[in-house]
């Protein structure tokens, strides 16, 4: 890439972003929207206008002796117009909640419908309107006030903006409509024609043309802010689609690369959330460090690494892949605690990613359910993928090292998750406290518990430095057999040199267990298609991936 480079080389200083002509994909969503409602609104308020009327005038409640001059004349051809402007209106709702057009086709669409939907409202105003426009009546224009289709002029790319170009010759089409449909009712239909052409002409110049030309400006003016918006969103070789989670200290986006046309997540910290210079260099620092650290790994198991650099503007980024599905906190949350063989399928396959890192002098140092997740991937189900090495730390660097990268007011891990060692700031925590910590997520897919739980954080910590914890099978509906009991305990000794020497050991100890065999790829399949039907049918790595229902949410 020539504007920022790949994972694992240097981040570039700037990145220069291009200049682009089309609005951001999430405003084009909201525009194309917000037609379909117009539309609906637009066909329903047309046929009780139109239709409503003529039901109380013809033979209605209000009877025939109450139909107004207007009513009056040939009603063929406005009521024609009437049911193709109310279908065509149906059409575009139906299109903007069902169909598959892509949003910048439906507006574009929706520009015809604007000029389809004015001639209906001038045709219901003006055919019948010769008495109005009689030399006896149109004794001033101020009687007649405005055209409604001024209204629907003004308000369309308002609501479903487009090109000023494109909007321009729209609204004149539609502000063209009203003096349309007076010249062909003077010429085929009932309108009299006692009164001059010059009157229309200085009456739809003062009136719809004036409208189109407001339009024009506020095209002008919608479209120029979400070019700037577009302008915004663009980071390196990414667009921002739409935002996945924002925290204190930066955000993650849904992303697409502009050549590839690939999804991605990407993380970004902005300087103006940092509250000193200090913050901003550590926070920089950190992001930098678990972008090169994650990219550096080779496992299949943990998230993946695209890109990351520094912006002109000074933020900091990197981009990685977008997953389907949900991470083990949210797992729990949503279905319960998982059977034996589902959760050491699950533990095994973090156990690669971390055996991976350790294998690199790697430490993550916040191994936790939220930094978990589980997945779709391609024709994998259960796939789990570890995410978020922002607190990873060389094997053999001292403690102080570490800690003066994480921000001041943080801890350095998550209590519920914290090995004693890192509670009680041991200078040389190794990979012993990443197995610790991964016991503590095996305990909570087996009882959906958190091994200690209390008042505070602190009081937390304490547990984990004092107290043994309670065996998961006492506190789990679910069967929790004995030799896998015994395997989530060792990882929970307070003592490093008692617990599994690393991921590799644990996951042989793991694999060894009885209950290891009983869960699939077929169960795993089987249960995704029952609880989360949407993802899977949906192919993986479509647009549509790009807007899951449970989505990778990276911890800010």
């Amino acid at each position: 890439m020539t504007d920022s480079t790949t994972a694992g080389g240097s981040p570039p200083s700037g990145t220069k972003r291009s200049k682009t002509t089309t609005l951001p994909p999430d405003v084009l969503r909201d525009a194309s929207r917000r037609l379909g409602w117009a539309a609906l609104v637009y066909s329903g308020t047309f046929f009780l206008a139109f239709f409503g009327s003529s039901y109380l005038f013809h033979g209605g409640p209000l009877g025939d002796e109450v139909i107004a001059p207007m009513d009056q004349g040939n009603m063929v051809v406005p009521t024609i117009v009437a049911v193709v402007s109310i279908a065509m209106g149906l059409a575009v709702f139906l299109l903007s909640r069902y169909g598959r057009m892509a949003p910048a086709k439906l507006l574009d669409l929706g520009l015809g419908f604007a000029v389809i939907g004015a001639f209906g409202i001038s045709m219901s105003e003006f055919w019948n309107a010769f008495p109005v426009w009689s030399e006896g009546v149109f004794g001033s224009v101020n009687y007649l006030g405005i055209p409604w289709e001024c209204v629907w002029i003004i308000a369309f790319p308002v609501l479903a903006p487009n090109t000023p170009s494109r909007t321009l010759l729209a609204s004149l089409a539609a502000a063209s409509t009203g003096f349309a449909t007076v010249a062909l009712s003077r010429a085929v239909g009932p309108m009299s024609s006692d009164v001059p052409m010059s009157v229309f002409v200085a009456y739809f110049g003062f009136s719809t043309y004036v409208c189109a030309g407001i339009a024009y400006v506020a095209s002008r003016v919608i479209y120029g802010y979400g070019k700037h918006l577009s302008e915004a969103r663009e980071i390196g070789s990414y667009q921002l689609e739409k935002p996945l989670g924002q925290g204190g200290m930066g955000e993650v986006w849904v992303a697409w690369h502009r050549l590839l046309a690939r999804p991605a997540a990407l993380k970004l910290i902005r300087p103006e959330v940092l509250v000193s210079r200090v913050d901003r260099t550590a926070i920089v620092r950190r992001f930098e460090r678990e972008a090169r650290a994650t990219a550096a790994l080779k496992s299949n198991h943990t998230v993946g690494i695209y890109d990351f650099g520094t912006t002109e503007e000074g933020d900091f980024y990197y981009v990685m892949e977008l997953l389907d599905g949900l991470d083990f906190s949210e797992l729990v949350h949503r279905f319960g605690a998982l059977p034996a063989g589902r959760a050491i399928h699950l533990l095994r396959q973090a156990c690669h990613s971390l055996g991976d890192a350790h294998d690199a002098g790697l430490v993550h140092r916040d191994i936790k359910p939220s930094n978990l997740f589980t997945c779709r991937l391609g024709p994998d189900f259960d796939f789990v993928k570890v995410l978020d090495f922002g607190l990873v730390a060389l094997r053999g660097t001292h403690l102080d090292d570490a800690t003066e990268l994480t921000v001041e007011g943080q801890t350095a891990g998550t209590p519920a998750f914290m090995p004693p060692e890192v509670a009680r700031g041991a200078a040389d925590v190794d990979r012993r406290a990443d197995i610790y910590a991964l016991g503590c997520v095996a305990y909570w897919l087996l009882t959906g518990e958190r091994v200690f739980t209390d008042d505070s954080p602190l009081a937390v910590i304490a547990h984990h430095l004092q107290t043994a914890p309670v065996p998961p099978s006492r506190r789990s509906e679910l069967d929790v057999p004995a030799d896998l009991e015994q395997v989530v305990l060792a990882c929970l000794e307070k003592e490093r040199d008692l617990r599994p020497n690393d991921a590799w050991e644990l996951d042989i100890r793991l694999a060894a267990c009885e209950s290891a065999t009983t869960w699939d790829e077929g169960k795993a399949r089987e249960w995704w298609e029952t609880h989360l039907p949407d993802l899977t049918a949906r192919p993986s790595g479509s647009h549509e991936a790009a807007t899951p229902r449970a989505v990778l949410r990276p911890r800010l």
